[in-house]
């Protein structure tokens, strides 16, 4: 999350202005420039997700337009998203995102994202499950499965 978030990953935009590749489209929606923000945020892909993670957080959430409103975010806190499960659910969350991204680049197969969600929800239970014999990671399943 650290590279993500220093803006280092070598996403098609940073490859194309190293001269490493022609193209900097994005591999997941093929319309805009593949940057860290339109990756993670603004992309029709990463937004159906964001969706899917709202629903179960703070359904009256908009879509992010930058990083550093991501990041405020991921900060706040309420009784149905505290701050834990929010960072827990931004990181699996940016991890499966990249993910696919180098399943479509490396591989040619793009996966719905409804099968990306569903592995995110998978990965956030078990996170959570490993985690259950810390007090304050004891309410987040509750908080995450209702």
């Amino acid at each position: 999350m650290w590279v993500t978030h220093l803006d280092r990953l070598p996403t098609r935009q940073r490859l194309a202005s190293w001269g490493q590749i022609q193209s900097s489209e994005c591999c997941l929606c093929t319309i805009a420039t593949e940057s860290r923000d339109h990756l993670f945020l603004a992309c029709e892909f990463s937004s159906q997700l964001w969706i899917m993670v709202f629903t179960r957080l703070c359904p009256q959430q908009r879509l992010f337009s930058s990083w550093a409103e991501l990041l405020s975010w991921t900060r706040l806190s309420s009784t149905t998203a505290p701050t834990l499960l929010r960072k827990l659910a931004t990181q699996v969350v940016v991890y499966n995102i990249w993910r696919q991204r180098n399943n479509v680049l490396h591989n040619s197969v793009l996966l719905s994202s409804q099968v990306v969600f569903k592995w995110i929800d998978r990965e956030l239970r078990n996170i959570i499950t490993t985690r259950m014999h810390i007090k304050r990671w004891r309410k987040l399943m509750l908080l995450w499965i209702r």
